[in-house]
């Protein structure tokens, strides 16, 4: 089954230089393994500062389920391993060493629960991420959907079209796998050309779903709350199809790739350019001699949703870097307290602002609700399937710093409190 866009969204004009031609494979000299954006995730550390890990080998897992296991990106030795207070992990540190790889048994994985014990195992399971709330899906969780992005709208982002050539036959492979974890169905997000899985075991159950351009037509969230509503009983999953090509690697080879396309982009660089790395890498060597003068900031993600780091977050494969506003000098607290409103600037009904939700629910009313803190009335609208960066499109056409992002993720915090109460 195919399902098409109306073709509505925004294609928001973030400048950046001419990319240089190829793709160069970069494995940086120190990367860092850390928890998926919006996790405190308690952990044990399986390794000690000074020991010698391979690639793809487990340096720490969950406290409380220590089936699932944070790898290492590179072959290394541990520099440092960073927890904050009450055992969650910051991050693990590793400086490159040798070119060592993990093998993993891959005949556990004939059932589901071997599949699924395998992923968690290999490292692969923080690579999926859960609707509602976010973060890692529980270790026994069965979602009622799992969308795979093959489709990337945010502005400046790669085509993982480009990521997938010529592992057409591991995505299938992949998607198959991920098919035994869930009854309902496994959706395709892929942009207009060819099928990537013409060669799906189950086409039954895998459906493609082709999107345009425009953003957010390749926003998980958007297209799962048309598609597959997330509930509070009912999860669903989205996973990057190049990780989905991974796991498909994984199954015929018993080694995990880390490797994955980056596109290095934005208005404050001499050149942009495409890589091929690993998460966890080290953003001032993947952006060393590509910066030009001047004050910057070097963001993992997209302008829209990422934020200033060090190390490659897990899930991401864009890096922006945009110029740093030293702006003038602060006025008096006085004077801005005089002449700034005490309330935010309110939201003006426009068809952009429409566009920034793909006109997929009622915009001023999801707002309006998430501007009051109304939970009842967001989540008859359509919240649980939403993250901040379904909602980040529209904090740029607001100007609001941030402001939907926050109430989002304030609303989401409190229901899932109620819930789990």
């Amino acid at each position: 089954m195919v399902f098409h866009a109306s073709g509505t969204g925004l294609m928001p004009d973030i400048p950046s230089p001419a990319e240089m031609p190829g793709i160069d494979e970069v494995v940086t000299e120190e990367a860092a393994v850390q928890t998926p954006a919006g996790s405190e995730l308690r952990v044990t550390a399986l390794v000690r500062e000074g020991d010698f890990v391979p690639r793809g080998k487990p340096v720490a897992c969950l406290r409380h389920q220590p089936d699932i296991c944070f790898v290492a990106p590179i072959s290394g030795r541990v520099a440092r391993i960073a927890l904050d207070p009450g055992s969650k992990l910051s991050r693990i540190v590793l400086f490159r060493e040798g070119d060592a790889r993990a093998e993993h048994d891959i005949r556990q994985a004939d059932t589901p629960s071997g599949m699924r014990r395998l992923m968690q195992t290999a490292g692969l399971w923080p690579w999926l991420r859960r609707r509602p709330f976010g973060g890692m899906p529980r270790h026994d969780e069965r979602p009622a959907a799992i969308m795979v992005m093959a489709a990337d709208t945010r502005p400046l982002a790669s085509d993982p079209r480009r990521a997938l050539e010529g592992r057409e036959d591991d995505l299938a492979r992949g998607m198959a796998a991920l098919a035994t974890l869930t009854d309902g169905p496994v959706f395709l997000l892929q942009s207009k050309g060819l099928d990537l899985v013409e060669n799906a075991r189950d086409q039954t159950r895998i459906r493609k779903v082709i999107c345009g351009a425009r953003h957010p037509q390749g926003a998980a969230g958007i297209r799962l709350h048309q598609l597959c509503p997330a509930g509070l009983d009912t999860p669903v999953w989205d996973i990057h199809a190049e990780d989905t090509a991974a796991l498909g690697t994984l199954l015929r080879t018993g080694i995990l790739p880390m490797a994955r396309l980056v596109r290095i982009a934005g208005p404050a660089l001499r050149e942009a350019r495409s890589v091929r790395t690993h998460f966890g890498a080290d953003l001032r060597q993947l952006t060393h001699r590509l910066v030009a003068p001047g004050p910057h900031s070097v963001i993992s993600g997209s302008a829209l949703d990422g934020h200033t780091a060090q190390w490659l977050a897990p899930r991401h494969r864009q890096v922006t870097v945009l110029p740093r506003d030293t702006g003038p000098v602060q006025r008096h607290w006085l004077r801005a307290a005089l002449t700034r409103s005490a309330t935010g600037t309110p939201a003006i009904p426009t068809a952009a602002l429409s566009r920034a939700f793909g006109d997929t629910l009622p915009v001023m009313p999801f707002i309006r609700a998430l501007g009051a803190g109304d939970d009842e009335t967001a989540m008859k609208l359509g919240v649980l399937s939403l993250l901040e960066e379904d909602v980040a499109l529209a904090d740029y056409i607001l100007s609001a710093d941030g402001a939907l992002k926050a109430q989002l993720r304030g609303m989401l915090d409190r229901i899932q409190r109620e819930f789990a109460a």
